[in-house]
């Protein structure tokens, strides 16, 4: 006879992936990070009960979800990355263009002092 019963390893992992879902819907991240080591221990508990094909196709359903959800984050994470760096490549040069269409970069940093008489 298996330790948990069938329907509590999947009440537990079905809760765990509701809980990440919102977490995901929320931005956060925090509590994504943190459920990590719980969903592996009831993905490990969950395998380990046999679950029945209906149980299964449901489970992965939801896992599927979230990993649409995970990819999604991480594309906008990657997004607002690459905007404040390009932000702070703007703060340091001035782009210009000229009435023809093509541009020139003017550096916005301190070339020294220029001393005037």
């Amino acid at each position: 006879m298996p330790l948990f019963k069938r329907t509590d390893a999947a009440d537990a992992l079905n809760d765990l992936l509701e809980k990440e879902r919102s977490a995901l819907l929320a931005g956060n991240l925090e509590t994504i990070l943190r459920l990590k080591d719980e969903k592996e221990r009831l993905l490990a508990r969950f395998a380990g009960s046999s679950p029945d094909e209906t149980t299964l196709r449901h489970m992965r359903e939801k896992a599927n979800r979230n990993q649409h959800l995970l990819v999604a984050a991480a594309r906008g994470i990657k997004s607002v990355s690459q905007r404040l760096k390009d932000l702070r490549a703007q703060k340091a040069n001035l782009r210009t263009y000229d009435k023809s269409g093509h541009h020139q970069e003017i550096s916005n940093r301190a070339r020294g002092f220029e001393r005037r008489a």
